[in-house]
């Protein structure tokens, strides 16, 4: 046999058993229920979870009205603010005495005050007051209510004088670009995007490889023809594919159940997810190099990877506000890169040449990790 024609039979061996390896940690991941569970069903509760139950907004806040005018006016603005998805009108309060009652009961979590004579002094001199009272036991629901009903007085208000400018007034015009309605999903998803992807690619990469060590079955698989290096990432294969499966899950719960949109380009919303999914799977693989049994990969992939990521990704608190030695660590955080990646696509609609700079960084990650953990697998196992 002549040396080019042995060496392409050696090739197409090996690309052979690559594969085969491959197909058999699918048949392993297929025959095991519940880990196929984690990896499929966690994405979709986690992205149901974080959509609709956990976010920023507040809706249906129950409320307190002090009508001292008990005109057509304050009933039209009351009517306003009972419309709104933000508030019911609980209780219809007869003297300032109530309203600190009704706070000490926990029915409400704000009191609007309509002086007497409201609608008098709105039409003579073009002036009415309104006056908000907030439970500030927690200032950011507090704050967010004010907000809200300040926009319903102030559309209220637009109406009555038909937009015009009155004499001496200082109008604020505000605009919500990109997300209008402050919908706290469009927080939310790219971090639970990043959240997901990091930690199911990074634990089940690391527990599998560990397990394999664990049962001796890792030694077997590395007596083949083919390099340590090719059965590690032989292994990894599978799990890029059911992390597609994820981001495709993922995509589709936002779209069609959050009603989320992607103002971008599609094709780079899924080309950076699959960068970011390759990132946290090398990660994996460098834990499954250093933890000695699957309960330390999984502590290493759990407890080291969640805190960092939900507390330093951005999307939960604003890194800006936190002291610079916290800045600094959360630049070696993938899942910060990757949620500014997702947030400027998805949302804003921006394109490559605004993300460059982030899916450098991410690009980096990959090449240092991947490195790192093929030459320790190499150290270790072969």
């Amino acid at each position: 046999m002549k040396p080019q024609q042995h060496n392409q039979s050696k090739t197409g061996a090996a690309r052979r058993q690559f594969f085969s390896f491959v197909k058999k940690e699918l048949l392993h991941i297929w025959r095991d229920k519940r880990t196929l569970f984690i990896l499929l069903g966690m994405p979709v509760v986690q992205i149901i979870i974080f959509g609709f139950a956990l976010t920023n907004e507040v809706k249906n806040s129950k409320i307190a009205v002090l009508d001292q005018s008990k005109d057509a006016a304050t009933s039209s603005l009351i009517a306003e603010l009972n419309a709104s998805r933000y508030f019911d009108v609980e209780e219809n309060l007869t003297s300032y005495k109530e309203i600190e009652a009704a706070f000490k009961k926990g029915k409400i979590k704000l009191a609007v005050v309509l002086p007497s004579q409201f609608s008098e002094d709105l039409k003579h001199t073009n002036k009415a007051s309104v006056q908000l009272i907030a439970d500030a036991s927690d200032p950011n629901v507090a704050n967010t209510l004010t907000n809200y009903a300040t926009a319903v007085v102030m559309d209220y208000q637009d109406r009555v004088t038909n937009k015009q400018r009155l004499p001496y007034s200082i109008q604020v015009e505000t605009r919500m670009l990109y997300n209008p309605q402050l919908k706290g999903a469009y927080n939310f998803v790219p971090g639970v995007m990043a959240m997901v992807l990091l930690l199911v690619c990074t634990m089940m990469t690391a527990i599998t490889i560990v397990r394999e060590k664990e049962m001796g079955t890792m030694e077997i698989m590395l007596v083949s023809p083919m390099r340590p290096q090719m059965v590690v990432i032989a292994k990894a294969v599978p799990y890029f594919l059911l992390s597609s499966i994820n981001i495709a899950s993922i995509l589709l719960l936002s779209v069609f159940a959050l009603e989320v949109p992607i103002n971008g380009s599609l094709v780079l919303l899924i080309a950076e997810s699959l960068l970011f999914t390759l990132v946290s799977l090398s990660l994996g693989l460098l834990i499954s190099s250093a933890a000695g049994s699957q309960q330390v990969a999984m502590f290493i992939s759990l407890v080291a990877l969640f805190l960092p990521t939900v507390m330093l990704s951005g999307f939960m608190f604003p890194i800006e506000n936190m002291p610079f030695p916290l800045r600094m660590v959360s630049n070696i955080v993938p899942a910060k890169w990757f949620y500014i990646i997702v947030r400027s696509v998805m949302i804003k609609g921006v394109g490559l040449a605004a993300v460059w700079k982030e899916t450098l960084i991410l690009t980096g990650m990959l090449l240092f990790l991947l490195t790192v953990a093929i030459k320790r697998f190499k150290i270790r196992l072969q």
